[in-house]
């Protein structure tokens, strides 16, 4: 797991409001998206997250990375499809 700075989505001038353990299966917020999204990868190293669309549909394999600065917020993934 790697300790992330989480900032809240209200005041987005980078004021941490918590750390959190970003893990695999996570979902999150990120920046200039309302969309909620899965961890599916991280590299600690580069300090990076691989990341696809939450609920995502079989069909679909669209994934992304991005810089886990670009984290907003982490949440329980529900099994609701009408998020």
């Amino acid at each position: 797991m790697i300790r992330s700075k989480l900032v809240d989505n209200k005041n987005e001038k980078n004021n941490l409001i918590c750390y959190e353990n970003l893990y695999k299966g996570a979902c999150v917020k990120i920046k200039n998206s309302n969309k909620t999204f899965q961890v599916i990868g991280i590299n600690i190293g580069k300090e990076i997250c691989w990341v696809r669309e939450w609920p995502f549909a079989c069909n679909s394999r669209k994934t992304f990375s991005l810089e886990i600065s670009q984290i907003t917020l982490q949440m329980f993934c529900s099994n609701k499809s009408s998020e």
